[in-house]
């Protein structure tokens, strides 16, 4: 593959953990390849399918990993998801009241676009990376939740990341087990799904086909970004797994050792 895959692209979506960072460590060159994007003009948004931090947070860490980055330049699944569930509510009209189950300082997303935040009747089941607040009690209160009617939003359905001291069971699998015992399917809102991209995309005021979407998951990143039109790039760097890639139904356009390597193809 040579840098013609990538004519026309004018923009990019680059997945954060994994990516630009592998657990404490950031990616070597990766800072650089956003100050090149920048000085060159291109548009960019960090993506990230988090849910363990607010979008100040995750700016937060970014810069204490060395990268010059600002909060409007960061799209996560959490910010998606308030925006969906205080729009939803709206089209309903009822009151925007969210069971969440995730840790860290994520509420502060709700917070700020009027996402009441509840454990009594709430109107919608958010479900993101809880970690060690994935509990029995936790679990069967959302699902008792979703049983009385309540909608199960999940900010992601990732399978596992990559921390810093091996992979981690992501929201994905809890997720699946208040689908299964509810019997009901969760509205995805993170990565892979449509709307996550679309938004992404209009959040820079550019088409699928002007821009590339660059991480180290060929499902949620590859071809979630594809589907949509947008060229997809994979990294072998974080969750990257060989065995993943070749069973991948939508393969990449380009696959790089790091992000690093993106400034010889553009």
């Amino acid at each position: 593959m040579d840098g013609g895959v990538l004519e026309g692209v004018r923009a990019f979506l680059i997945d954060m953990d994994g990516t630009l960072y592998v657990g404490k460590s950031p990616v070597e060159g990766a800072n650089e390849i956003i100050t090149f994007l920048r000085e060159r003009g291109y548009k960019f948004r960090i993506v990230t399918n988090a849910t363990r931090r607010s979008r100040h947070s995750l700016c937060e860490r970014l810069k204490g990993l060395g990268f010059e980055v600002s909060e409007a330049e960061i799209f996560s699944a959490p910010l998606a998801t308030a925006r969906y569930v205080t729009s939803k509510a709206k089209e309903l009209e009822y009151e925007p009241k969210c069971f969440l189950l995730t840790t860290g300082d994520v509420h502060k997303d709700f917070d700020e676009v009027g996402v009441i935040i509840t454990d009594k009747s709430p109107k919608f089941v958010v479900l993101g990376d809880a970690g060690d607040n994935f509990t029995y009690a936790s679990l069967n209160k959302a699902f008792r939740f979703v049983l009385d009617g309540a909608e199960l939003v999940a900010m992601e359905k990732d399978r596992y990341w990559m921390g810093s001291d091996g992979l981690m069971l992501g929201a994905g699998p809890f997720v699946a087990a208040v689908e299964y015992a509810a019997g009901v399917e969760a509205k995805l809102i993170g990565k892979p799904s449509r709307n996550f991209f679309e938004l992404a995309l209009r959040d820079m005021s550019v088409k699928a086909e002007e821009a590339a979407v660059i991480g180290d998951d060929v499902v949620s990143d590859v071809a979630g970004g594809k589907k949509l039109g947008m060229k997809g790039i994979l990294v072998k760097t974080g969750k990257f797994r060989k065995e993943a890639l070749e069973r991948a139904e939508v393969k990449p356009d380009l696959i790089l050792d790091s992000v690093a390597e993106l400034r010889g193809f553009i």
